[in-house]
């Protein structure tokens, strides 16, 4: 299971790019994690350096973000700390998906996904994911998207992969087990 971006930035009401949804979905973040013990990784967005890339002008729309590490809009929520027995996973990319989770979890691996920002870094995640040869199931109700519109635009897109992309739910991915 592959908790993505528990973080501050993304939790909070007052950030900019909170999502009002995600104290919705943390509690089944939690109840997954629970369920997959030790076989959980959670990852962190952390801003590249690179202002030379396209990343400079995405950091010149969103100067608040554009912080050090170190800066506790990075911070996992309270929730989120101890999700894992493994040390988070700090990459400057939307898609979690590369060769440091790949290494991780296996190239052809059975990967859960759950966290936020469904329309951004779940969808980037599952993509690369399905497209490496991993096959992908979505905790669709343990996701948070920017908006409800947007959490539905990405699982609806994400549904089009199948049989590499599964787009289920928290109860269902329990049941299973």
């Amino acid at each position: 299971m592959v908790v993505i971006d528990p973080q501050t930035i993304f939790a909070a009401p007052d950030s900019a790019w909170g999502s009002p949804f995600f104290a919705d979905a943390m509690p089944r973040i939690r109840a997954l994690a629970d369920a997959f013990g030790e076989r959980v990784i959670v990852t962190r967005w952390m801003p590249t350096a690179d202002r030379s890339t396209s990343w400079g002008a995405y950091f010149a729309a969103w100067p608040f973000a554009d912080q050090p590490p170190t800066d506790p809009l990075f911070a996992l929520v309270p929730e989120a700390v101890g999700l894992s027995p493994h040390p988070t996973l700090d990459l400057p990319t939307f898609g979690k998906w590369g060769p440091e989770l790949e290494a991780l979890v296996g190239r052809a691996a059975r990967v859960l996904l759950a966290g936020v920002s469904t329309d951004c870094c779940v969808i980037s995640t599952a993509l690369a994911a399905a497209d490496a040869g991993a096959h992908v199931t979505i905790a669709a109700d343990a996701c948070a998207g920017s908006t409800a519109e947007n959490h539905a635009a990405a699982i609806q897109v994400m549904g089009l992969y199948p049989p590499q992309i599964t787009v289920s739910d928290t109860a269902s991915v329990l049941a299973a087990r």
